[in-house]
């Protein structure tokens, strides 16, 4: 067994309220519930959902089961560390119960229950559960997951009694989780339990204030009003000239970075940021259409162009795709620059923009035309929402990406700004 590396404190519990001690008793005998096979809690962000889910799956395996297997999920096993395995630990030392924690082999075994970590970030995923007998399942932020690997968790799950808990935040109206799961939760035998961030007690006014502020348009409808709506028109709706626009200036910048989005048909991007005051300055872009053009520009033109574009400035760094293999063999060949790998998970990402646009945290200078044309025209993919999936229209979406490169990778980045769930 992977010895633990840190004392782990005890998890500081506020009370619980009405929402969440239904979610936390709703498989006890003598509850009208206790013959459901699935829960699910969905909502908005911060709304206590996910504490009171792992309470209730480990009070529920630990009475019920002894010596069986169980399912732990995520949408990567990072994610299912910090959101499930980090408090799950704090709750289990504060209820003086006692573990082994795996790390290296991703499992957790507590009394004689062993508790499996799975990804689900893909449609592989589901691979690594074929030959599992499971007694429960525990997956946390479901809408995430690819359709085949819920279906093989539940097929997991067959020991006699045995039962799932999902929790999510809403996506769109045609998502399986919406059609196959909460909208047929009758005919399936699953309790349903819609949270609001009311049902978190632990939450002052103005806290819940600040959250409302962070969201618009869409995700606003989702992660505050918990509503499974259906993602339409132009992405950043938020976006204002008036407030986000600013004229090029001379600015005492104190940091710079530089995002690329490259393309060999399409068109290669170049955004250089300034850090001024508390904000992040778009300062200058490049921006090059092989295909409008009629002439595509080979990597070692591209690289001449960068540091033209750079020029005398001393940047932290350049965040680029890691998909660019070609273009970050030649800078790293070149050693000029530090390459850093953007976080491109394009859901979070635009979430994550339209928080910074919502707070003001990203401003952009008027001489950078391209990216005004394409925030203007950016979209979301009609015939993908038909398919319940949320994905941009891939047109004028080039700058737009290196904007949203930039954003998740630096300004949304461990010891940043924190990413809400």
């Amino acid at each position: 067994m992977g010895k633990k590396k840190k004392q782990i404190k005890g998890f500081r519990f506020k009370p619980f309220s009405m929402k969440q001690k239904k979610l936390l008793f709703w498989h006890e005998k003598g509850s009208p519930h206790d013959d459901k096979d699935i829960v699910i809690a969905d909502g908005a962000i911060r709304s206590g959902k996910t504490v009171a889910c792992i309470c209730s799956f480990i009070r529920w395996s630990l009475k019920n089961y002894t010596g069986e297997n169980f399912i732990l999920a995520g949408k990567t096993i990072g994610s299912l560390k910090k959101n499930v395995i980090s408090p799950m630990q704090q709750i289990l030392t504060s209820w003086g119960i006692k573990y082994e924690y795996n790390r290296s082999e991703n499992y957790i075994v507590i009394g004689d229950n062993t508790y499996y970590m799975y990804d689900a970030n893909n449609e592989k995923s589901q691979d690594r559960l074929q030959g599992l007998t499971a007694a429960g399942a525990l997956a946390d932020e479901v809408a995430l997951f690819p359709q085949n690997f819920v279906d093989q968790m539940i097929g997991r799950c067959s020991i006699d009694g045995a039962k799932i808990f999902m929790n999510c935040n809403p996506a769109g109206p045609y998502h399986y989780i919406k059609t196959e799961f909460i909208d047929m939760f009758k005919d399936k035998n699953i309790l349903y339990l819609h949270f609001t961030m009311d049902d978190n007690l632990s939450l002052s006014e103005k806290v819940k204030e600040r959250f409302r502020r962070m969201f618009s348009g869409v995700f606003f409808k989702r992660y505050i009003l918990g509503l499974w709506v259906q993602a339409e028109g132009i992405i950043y709706d938020m976006f204002d000239e008036v407030k986000h626009k600013v004229k090029t200036a001379l600015r005492d910048y104190k940091e710079f970075y530089v995002s690329c989005d490259y393309g060999t048909q399409n068109a290669t991007v170049f955004l250089l940021w300034g850090k001024y005051l508390d904000k992040w300055y778009l300062v200058d872009e490049y921006y090059y259409s092989g295909r409008d053009k009629g002439k595509q520009k080979t990597d070692n033109e591209y690289y001449e162009d960068l540091e033209n574009f750079i020029g005398n400035k001393r940047i932290k760094g350049i965040i680029i795709d890691p998909s660019a293999a070609s273009f970050i063999a030649l800078i790293k060949k070149k050693a000029k620059y530090k390459i850093i790998k953007a976080k491109n998970d394009v859901l979070e990402g635009i979430r994550n923009v339209g928080s910074a646009l919502n707070d003001a945290l990203i401003l952009f200078n008027d001489c950078c035309i391209n990216v005004f044309k394409e925030f203007f025209s950016y979209i979301w993919d009609n015939k993908a929402i038909e398919r319940g999936e949320d994905k941009p229209v891939k047109v004028m979406d080039h700058a737009m990406d290196a904007i949203r490169y930039f954003v998740n990778t630096i300004l949304f980045r461990k010891g940043g700004i924190a990413v809400l769930k």
